[in-house]
């Protein structure tokens, strides 16, 4: 395992993409509060509303007052539904909050552990809080399209991919899963074995979207083709939702309510070419592979050290590129990493697999874009999960978008 100081030195990545060189900042917070929404379908509720709610959670469960954040971070969809002055109307405070939009979900929830370690170290904030609400189950129902109009918009996508039918989202990443099959021999079972551990997941979830559905390999086997190889168990589902996390100093985290899980690292890359994505460079990684060395060099872990990942699964295969890319297998052998049931929550160690989405995922859970990830691995260390794998001491997430990725290396801590 190569140190910070000698990534920083020398470039330990492909050319197709690079990794960012992020301030050593391992042990230095913790997260002590976590709390979410019903996650469902169409709902009505608002994005401010929702977020709003999951932050009143996270206060509490951190056994805090609102008067105690003076940090509040969003992200993409609702940096500019809930603001400072949303927070402190809401909560009937008025002390300054330090506010950041590099926040939410996604990648940011992730890098956000980085960002408002320095802001604390800085003395800008003592508690922060971070945030991110998705409504896109109550936009599709009202005739548009959610986070499909980004896609559409962009220029290069829409002049140069989308007048050849290379559009939405699952055909892109069918076309992805379809490249990974010719060249390393993935079978269709194989990718399946991913909704599957999934579906388990929720179904032993009690706030899980998909908790009364359940779905065995043969289920999977024969549903329709939605996006050859995709069935429509392959994609994420799209859901109204909320997630939020405090963020504070680790050491004042021990004199809070719950026992703290501790960021040990982070770490961020980006490809090249996306968001134009016939251009990225190669479509069997993810921009893993130049995100997590950087996390694992920081935390001063590897990936046999982990117990328990979530994983962006916007799609299957996705999914199924990122356990690779995080080092748990090599390029082409995700397909038998992740068969015969390895990644389930009550599989033994020493049968081989990590335990994975252990909250069923976006493809079960909810599509909150991996805020509900992180909230999951929270309770997993604080040893609280309802699919509880265990002694969890080590965790990790993996964030992804279409051009960058993060990786977040999360430790129980000791009150």
């Amino acid at each position: 395992m190569q140190s910070l100081d000698q990534l920083k030195r020398r470039s330990v990545t492909p050319d197709w993409g690079a990794s960012t060189a992020l301030a050593d900042v391992s042990g230095q917070t913790a997260i002590a509060g976590i709390g979410e929404t019903p996650h469902t379908g169409a709902s009505g509720r608002t994005t401010k509303a929702m977020a709003l709610l999951a932050v009143e959670r996270a206060i509490a469960d951190a056994g805090l007052e609102p008067g105690d954040i003076d940090g509040l971070m969003v992200g993409f969809g609702i940096e500019d539904q809930l603001t400072p002055d949303d927070f402190r109307a809401h909560f009937q405070t008025g002390n300054p909050l330090w506010y950041n939009t590099q926040g939410g979900a996604m990648v940011w929830a992730a890098t956000c552990m980085h960002t408002a370690a320095q802001a604390i170290a800085a003395g800008q904030a003592t508690h922060v809080v971070n945030a991110f609400a998705v409504d896109w189950a109550t936009r599709r129902t009202e005739g548009r399209l959610a986070h499909s109009e980004y896609h559409a918009d962009e220029p290069m996508k829409a002049h140069f991919e989308l007048p050849y039918g290379w559009f939405p989202q699952p055909v892109y990443f069918a076309t992805f899963a379809r490249r990974h099959m010719h060249e390393h021999g993935t079978t269709e079972a194989q990718l399946g074995a991913l909704p599957v551990a999934f579906r388990r997941h929720a179904n032993g979830h009690p706030d899980a979207v998909m908790k009364d559905r359940t779905l065995s390999l043969e289920d999977y086997l024969h549903r329709p083709y939605l996006a050859s190889p995709f069935r429509v168990e392959d994609c994420c589902m799209i859901s109204d939702g909320a997630g939020a996390f405090v963020i504070t100093a680790a050491e004042r985290a021990r004199h809070l309510r719950h026992r703290p899980v501790i960021a040990e690292g982070v770490g961020h890359g980006r490809i090249h070419g996306a968001p134009y994505i016939a251009q990225q460079g190669d479509i069997t990684s993810t921009p893993q592979v130049f995100s997590a060395p950087w996390a694992y060099a920081m935390a001063e872990v590897g990936p046999l050290d982990l117990d328990v990942i979530a994983v962006y699964d916007c799609f299957s295969m996705t999914a199924l590129m990122q356990i690779e890319d995080l080092g748990f297998c090599g390029k082409g052998e995700g397909g038998s990493f992740v068969q015969d049931n390895r990644l389930h929550f009550d599989r033994p160690r020493q049968q081989g697999g990590i335990p994975c989405n252990t909250h069923g995922g976006f493809l079960s859970h909810a599509y909150t874009l991996g805020i509900s990830h992180v909230i999951e691995l929270v309770k997993q260390l604080r040893g609280t999960a309802p699919n509880q794998v265990r002694d969890a001491e080590l965790a990790a997430y993996a964030g992804f978008t279409a051009d960058e990725a993060s990786t977040l290396i999360l430790r129980r801590g000791d009150r």
